[in-house]
């Protein structure tokens, strides 16, 4: 059985290259455009991890990714976002998140992301700012 993965991001396209991505090693259990519906979704859906920017309407991911944690403090995040800057990390590792990757170089890194999540490690891309 493939794990069970939600994505959260404001962009259709990112959506459409994300899903495109995870598809075939990971069950795409569905989507969402802004924070809120993230996480009404998550909860209703219970997936094995989600997949979340940072800059969304509604509900940025950080603070929905606050919300899950105190709903199911052992939801694994991964935030996909642009933002390279140390502080987002902090900020996102301090809501609980298990991995981070920037947007540009999510090719080679979200995939190793989601699995060390999956089995409660954390995975930082590279590339951000330290």
């Amino acid at each position: 059985m493939r794990p069970r993965i939600f994505l959260a991001d404001d962009h259709p396209a990112v959506l459409k290259a994300t899903t495109a991505l995870l598809e075939t090693q990971f069950e795409i259990v569905g989507n969402a455009v802004d924070g809120g519906t993230l996480v009404s979704e998550v909860i209703r859906l219970c997936p094995d991890a989600i997949v979340v920017d940072i800059t969304m309407p509604v509900l940025n991911g950080i603070d929905a990714a606050h919300r899950l944690r105190e709903t199911n403090p052992s939801v694994k995040i991964v935030f996909l976002t642009v933002h390279a800057d140390h502080q987002f990390v902090e900020a996102c590792m301090a809501e609980g998140a298990l991995g981070y990757v920037l947007k540009a170089h999510m090719r080679v890194h979200l995939i190793p992301a989601i699995r060390a999540a999956l089995v409660g490690k954390a995975y930082v891309c590279p590339y951000v700012s330290t």
